[in-house]
């Protein structure tokens, strides 16, 4: 006499990350937006005051400056600022680094699980999440070079060699930006990386904003989901036109010009660093 065997087979249990996937993808979206993103917009802002820096100038200290004299005057005393008078900088790159290491590995993992169908259903959606996935990607490679050449010195990836200084803050930024003094074919190349690196960031911020409310369910109606894509949008194109401003002065202004005024600066500073040199323009 036979014995009927069961064929059910007992369901694996659920991982750790499977356990916690609505926690992780929370913590995920919230580092996209603290710390992340709030550096994010004050850098910036920051940046763009390139372009609006000569209406921030306190009255008597820009007369006779013109818009991109003061620009460059006020941007110098906000690099100066942050370099040497923001109490812990290391303690806060460190803590943003850490949200970056954790945003992008996570946002990896994610895109290489999550499926796009904008073959077979070309909604603006599926675009949008497209885009999301391919703006991480060389958001990450931008980030990283922007602040290995501008920040940790790696002149070997800089056309023409150029070293950024906070001390000139703006020269030093044009030459390496443009390859040197002149414009070169590597730097417009750089250039060109920049401007498509601070594009794609913001919409991966600005897109990412409008995700994250549904992540956290505060927008869970189509309308609301509709009025929080509004505001995102204008978010992004503020932000994209103080990216945009940055990079248009930065590579446009006079290293010479620029310098002359950083020196000038330097001079009239109380406490002027006497060991500071001036950038190598021979290259």
């Amino acid at each position: 006499m036979q014995t009927a065997t069961s064929n059910t087979t007992t369901p694996a249990s659920p991982s750790w990350f499977e356990k916690n996937y609505f926690l992780i993808r929370r913590l995920h979206s919230l580092t996209g937006i603290v710390p992340i993103g709030v550096f994010l917009v004050a850098h910036l802002i920051t940046n763009s005051s390139l372009l609006w820096g000569r209406a921030g100038i306190r009255p008597g200290d820009g007369e006779g400056l013109s818009l991109t004299e003061g620009g460059i005057t006020y941007f110098q005393k906000e690099v100066t600022w942050i370099n040497t008078q923001v109490p812990h900088l290391l303690l806060i790159e460190i803590t943003l680094w850490v949200a970056i290491a954790f945003h992008s590995i996570l946002g990896i993992a994610f895109a290489l699980t999550g499926k796009t169908n904008t073959s077979r259903y070309a909604y603006q959606s599926n675009w949008r999440y497209a885009l999301q996935r391919f703006s991480g990607y060389v958001g990450i490679a931008f980030i990283f070079y922007h602040v290995a050449t501008l920040r940790w010195g790696w002149t070997f990836l800089v056309p023409g060699g150029t070293q950024w200084s906070h001390h000139y803050a703006v020269s030093t930024l044009t030459m390496a930006l443009r390859g040197g003094e002149q414009w070169t074919p590597a730097g417009i190349a750089v250039s060109l990386f920049y401007f498509l690196g601070i594009t794609l960031l913001i919409f991966h911020f600005a897109n990412g904003l409008w995700t994250a409310a549904i992540t956290w369910g505060l927008t869970i109606s189509t309308s609301a989901q509709r009025n929080w894509g509004y505001a995102c949008l204008a978010i992004g194109s503020g932000l994209m036109l103080a990216g945009w401003s940055a990079l248009g002065v930065a590579v446009l202004v006079d290293p010479a010009k620029a310098r002359a005024i950083e020196q000038s600066m330097l001079k009239a500073a109380p406490q002027a660093p006497l060991q500071t040199q001036v950038p190598d323009t021979d290259k």
